[in-house]
């Protein structure tokens, strides 16, 4: 018996007596490991303490004081398989019919992805799986239908995707049906909601990253693919597919010679460039601009001399010059032959030190054939600067600017400060003989 007053050393060394009763002699069992914990006496379990008044061991069952159930029956309750909870996954798998439905609606199952679930994967595995969740991804749904089929089973469905499951992976590029299912999704007819056009994004690249061959394979059998894409690059998320798909990422590819090959007989440079001329929309001229300007930054050789050369730059300012073509045209011209001159200048600081690293592409010097392109257009530029003949007002707190500046004399002025730091002599004295820069300082005061 433990006295009320006992001190707790001495409340324990008698807890560690009782606790031996049931027990193996000293000499069976290791003195200094822990003791095993045994579980409350029915009573206890249905929430019913043992009377004890004195506060030691209250609500606790002893081994071998007052507990009929042995060692055995205490190591039986940890091994009981209740006490582990199934995954819902597994739960559903354990059915004998279950839908694909049933397992997207399931919260665990992305988790049960990246755990390798053999049997969750040998189900998603299949051609008929994989079809329906590339169904998902590409395909739009009546305005009325479920709210788990317009979202949640297309953002699952690209999650399984993206956990990169080798299997899985496998069976959609082996596949022609399929691969013809998933790049259905850029075909003009098609509706491209920026939702979908996201998550097709994401599986796309997924792909490059993890099965490069044979989707550059697929794409290259099928060259209307990069058409379409240039024809949806004011969708932000096609326009980083096609990054990623001419070989102007950071991205390395394993093969990178032999699948960018192709590429040297494309005109995707022409094609992304003539945006400028044939889209009024000023997300398509930031979106084609960020292309090019990615290229000259980090190009595959065969796209590295296409864009300097001097006949790219007149294709450039062509567009750039057309007086019924919106500003939006000027401005992000220039900003790609800005980054002909300086690529270095819109990197960002990540990709400089990613740069730093790696030599699969390189950095774009503009030749002095390319900076001369450049100035046959300078004069054109410099008459923009004037503002003689503006005729709109912008009213402010502080005045009435007549005209405001304007992101496009802007862009030329920080044009002309570009041209003056890539030690062209040709560039400095042309820009000197055209009043560039006073022109330039004309403008700071006004």
């Amino acid at each position: 018996q433990i006295k009320p007053k006992e001190s707790p050393n001495r409340k324990a060394c008698c807890f560690f007596l009782l606790s031996c009763a049931s027990h193996p002699p000293r000499s069976q069992f290791d003195p200094l490991a822990p003791l095993p914990i045994h579980p409350p006496p029915p009573a206890a379990q249905s929430g019913r303490r043992r009377p004890d008044s004195r506060g030691f061991g209250r609500g606790l069952a002893l081994p071998g004081v007052g507990n009929p159930r042995s060692t055995a029956a205490a190591t039986m309750f940890w091994r009981m398989t209740g006490l582990s909870a199934a995954s819902p996954v597994d739960t559903i798998l354990d059915k004998e019919n279950f839908t694909l439905e049933e397992l997207l609606d399931e919260d665990e199952i992305i988790q049960e992805c990246k755990a390798l679930n053999t049997r969750l994967i040998n189900f998603l595995r299949d051609k008929a799986q994989v079809e329906q969740l590339l169904r998902y991804v590409v395909e739009e749904v009546p305005d009325d239908a479920e709210k788990k089929r317009s979202f949640k089973f297309p953002f699952i469905a690209c999650e399984i995707f993206t956990c990169e499951i080798d299997v899985i992976l496998r069976t959609l590029v082996e596949d022609e049906e399929l691969m013809d299912l998933l790049f259905s999704f850029v075909k003009p007819d098609h509706p491209h909601s920026t939702l979908l056009s996201g998550y097709f994004s994401k599986v796309v690249i997924c792909l490059m990253l993890r099965k490069t061959a044979p989707l550059m394979n697929y794409v290259q059998e099928h060259p209307e693919i990069v058409v379409q894409l240039v024809d949806l690059i004011g969708i932000t998320s096609v326009m980083e597919v096609l990054i990623r798909l001419i070989g102007a990422d950071e991205t390395i590819y394993s093969n990178y010679a032999d699948t960018m090959q192709w590429l040297e007989n494309t005109d995707v440079l022409g094609m992304i460039a003539d945006k400028f001329s044939s889209s009024d929309s000023p997300e398509v001229h930031a979106n084609a601009a960020e292309i090019l300007c990615a290229v000259t930054r980090c190009a595959p050789p065969s796209l590295a001399a296409k864009i300097c050369s001097p006949s790219f730059v007149g294709r450039l300012f062509c567009h750039a010059l057309e007086g019924s073509r919106p500003k939006s045209v000027l401005v992000h011209s220039l900003s790609v032959c800005i980054s002909l001159l300086d690529p270095k200048r819109l990197a960002s600081a990540s990709y400089q030190a990613f740069r730093s690293n790696v030599s699969h592409g390189a950095l774009v010097t503009a030749s002095p054939e390319t900076v001369d392109g450049m100035l046959e257009s300078l004069g054109n530029l410099l008459n923009l600067l004037d503002t003689s003949t503006a005729e709109n007002v912008l009213p402010t707190t502080y005045g009435c600017l007549r005209p405001p500046l304007g992101k496009h004399r802007l862009k030329i002025v920080e044009f002309i400060s570009v041209l003056l730091t890539v030690g062209s002599e040709t560039a400095e004295q042309e820009l000197i003989s055209q009043s560039a820069i006073k022109r330039s300082i004309d403008l700071f005061f006004e």
